[in-house]
């Protein structure tokens, strides 16, 4: 059953599609998490607000900027794209990936709103498999085997990705628990300190008083 839930979330997350709208220029980021030596295809689409018509409507003018950070803050992609295409990228680390796409600045459409379309995709599924049994010559049989030899390979990175992540978790663990150690030992420290030094300032009171 666990391994069963594992693909669901697999096939979940390798396919993501969704629209927003946002202002111009106004940037806005997803986040991915994605094993290395993945691809990642975007496909994405731009349309503008007309007050006249109350709708979305095409207007080829319109520029898409995206940017790719890895997991290290590294920028992998950044790019000036029109108002419709493809972005497209390898991950060389694993993690969480911040993809962020905003528009560029007009003066024609200023302060308008914009929606875009955006589909990712992940792993096996930026296969063309049309294009791979016509450029290889398979028969249906062999671009089945070929489909799912992709996905046992994308299944594999899932995993080890996974294992990479509850190793960061045990790692983060250990840590906060022995800076709690730590902690624990300095407090008692401090209260020990603390305790003497009133017993001694209380002493040297009494003393001076004359009352031991």
């Amino acid at each position: 059953m666990p391994f069963f839930l594992f693909l669901l979330t697999l096939l979940c997350n390798s396919v993501s599609a969704l629209y927003f709208h946002i202002a111009e220029t106004e940037r806005k980021c997803f986040i991915e998490e994605i094993p290395d030596e993945t691809t990642v295809i975007g496909n994405y689409k731009v349309m503008l607000y007309d007050p006249k018509t109350e709708g979305y409507g095409e207007y080829p003018k319109i520029g898409m900027h995206v940017e790719v950070k890895d997991p290290e803050d590294k920028v992998i992609l950044s790019k000036l794209y029109t108002s419709e295409g493809r972005f497209t990228f390898t991950s060389h680390s694993p993690g969480e990936h911040f993809i962020c796409l905003y528009s560029n600045s007009s003066s024609w459409f200023s302060g308008a709103q914009l929606r875009v379309y955006l589909d990712i995709q992940t792993g096996e599924h930026t296969q063309d498999y049309e294009q791979v049994a016509a450029k290889d010559k398979l028969n249906e049989l062999q671009l089945r085997v070929r489909q799912l030899l992709d996905q046992v390979d994308q299944i594999s990175k899932e995993q080890n990705y996974q294992r990479y992540r509850e190793e960061r978790f045990r790692q983060t663990s250990e840590s906060t628990n022995s800076r709690v150690l730590w902690w624990s030992i300095a407090q008692t420290i401090v209260l020990l300190l603390t305790g003497a030094w009133q017993m001694r300032h209380l002493k040297g009171f009494f003393e001076a008083k004359k009352l031991v």
